[in-house]
């Protein structure tokens, strides 16, 4: 009798202890990655380029001509694609690239070596395709002192152009990018300064709406004009001038918001109507 009831109890335990040390040999052990994972950034202007890789080491081996063969596709790198990732438009080399993310193949030789610019951001070496190619830029390598690790670096930065440098064992490959940063901080300064119109739009609507004082309104509201005339700020100087009496001007600026908003979708789905109707009745004097 009590043999039938310690057994139980026995392997109970015994269940839990062996369930304890499977949980415990079920957990992943961290080691190092034989290629482990790297990432360098850099700003040019106001343009962000980054690299993120897989960097392989020489472990005493033949590396070019080697383990990476000359005159063949390599992905350069391990593990998963090489990728350049560029937040604005740039030229690399020669040839003008749109801003993206690209995989890095090159073709390694003995003398030089093309670097290339895939639109296919996942491409591996079996599926690369040389028509999804952004860019191709022949380079001649330059013999450094030895480097372990395969590194990416940007180098000679300002704030027109770098470098983007690809170092291994002994051998440097170097390609120029360069980007357009006056025209990309003027195209920012317009696109702002067109926007300008905006507040000074919605303090005189928000004037007008809330039964504010109407000059403020239109003072508001001829700022934001004088920016950018819209359909828009039309539509509430008109309403600021109904409100003034000056029923002429009102009229006015209501037929000039009709004129503006022809075509644009959004008015005429949602406000033509409504704005017809009321520069009607300011004709028949209903204010």
């Amino acid at each position: 009798m009590f043999r039938s009831l310690k057994a139980p109890a026995f392997s109970f335990m015994t269940l839990a202890a062996v369930a304890a040390g499977a949980d415990a040999y079920a957990q992943t052990i961290e080691v190092p990655a034989l290629s482990p994972k790297a990432k360098v950034e850099q700003r040019v202007g106001i343009a962000d380029f980054s690299v993120d890789y897989s960097s392989p080491g020489v472990k005493g081996r033949k590396i070019f001509g080697g383990l990476v063969p000359f005159d063949t596709i390599w992905r350069t790198g391990a593990n998963a694609s090489t990728k350049l990732i560029a937040s604005r438009d740039f030229t690399f080399g020669d040839k003008a690239v749109p801003k993206g993310t690209y995989s890095v193949f090159t073709i390694p030789g003995a003398s030089s070596w093309t670097v290339i610019l895939n639109k296919k951001a996942d491409a591996s070496a079996d599926a690369y395709d040389p028509k999804e190619d952004a860019a191709r830029v022949t380079v001649t390598p330059q013999t450094i002192g030895a480097r372990e690790r395969m590194t990416f670096l940007f180098s000679e930065t300002t704030d027109d152009a770098t470098r983007l440098d690809l170092e291994w064992d002994t051998l440097r490959v170097s390609v120029p990018i360069k980007v357009d940063t006056k025209t990309q901080v003027m195209d920012g300064i317009d696109a702002v300064l067109g926007e300008a119109w905006r507040p000074y739009y919605q303090a005189g609507r928000y004037v007008v709406e809330s039964g504010g004082n109407v000059d403020i309104a239109l003072g508001y509201l001829d700022t934001s004009i004088g920016i950018k005339s819209t359909w828009a700020n039309n539509w509430w100087r008109a309403q600021a001038l109904a409100k003034k009496g000056r029923t002429a001007d009102a009229v006015a600026a209501g037929e000039k918001t009709l004129q503006m908003g022809a075509g644009n979708e959004t008015f005429e789905q949602f406000f033509k109507a409504d704005v017809q109707k009321t520069v009607d009745g300011w004709k028949k004097g209903k204010l």
